[in-house]
């Protein structure tokens, strides 16, 4: 089993990786090239769109500065819009539904760490790494995410959701819901 079969797997897996590094320099190279690129050669950004990610459907439109970790763990439905300063860590899947509106600042973390140093830091005074596995992020159809929100890994929001601007998304939300908070929680149907 490679080690990006493991980190999409959820088990621990070496983040520096030959595989995994050569994903993450592709992937800095687009990120320079889209992040520096006129917002008005919409064709050009369509173009990097398509190479960085897994999926992107039409009318997919997202704001600069835009950062993630390989993109090819990403998939956003159609129409969706994410805002500027939006950070990605796709060391596992974050699947996007259509018609969503991301705003500026949003976090969405797949990657996470045992909890212990002890546990958490391995290697010798040389060569120090760190255990990493990973969780997957799905977000439903219809959702809107509020600014400097945080998604955890593991984390799945249903369809038709808001997430008021702050929030903290330690645990999954239901459909059809607003939820805002550190931690997040829902606090009324939306009907």
């Amino acid at each position: 089993m490679t080690e990006k079969d493991k980190m999409l797997n959820g088990e621990n897996y070496n983040s520096r990786d030959s595989e995994l590094l050569r994903m993450y320099h592709k992937a800095r190279k687009l990120l320079k090239e889209y992040n520096n690129l006129d917002s008005e050669l919409t064709q050009e950004r369509e173009r990097i769109l398509n190479h960085l990610f897994e999926f992107k459907g039409k009318g997919v439109w997202i704001e600069t500065p835009f950062f993630c970790d390989y993109g090819e763990n990403i998939s956003i439905g159609e129409n969706t819009f994410v805002n500027t300063n939006c950070m990605f860590l796709d060391n596992n899947k974050i699947s996007i539904g259509k018609n969503g509106l991301i705003a500026p600042y949003v976090q969405i973390y797949t990657a996470t760490h045992p909890l212990k140093a002890s546990e958490r830091i391995i290697g010798n005074r040389n060569e120090t790494r760190y255990l990493t596995s990973t969780k997957p992020v799905t977000i439903g159809d219809n959702v809107w995410i509020g600014g400097n929100s945080v998604i955890f890994p593991g984390v799945t929001i249903g369809n038709n959701v808001t997430i008021g601007a702050g929030s903290i998304v330690t645990k999954s939300i239901p459909d059809n819901v607003l939820a805002y908070g550190n931690p997040c929680e829902v606090k009324k149907e939306l009907k």
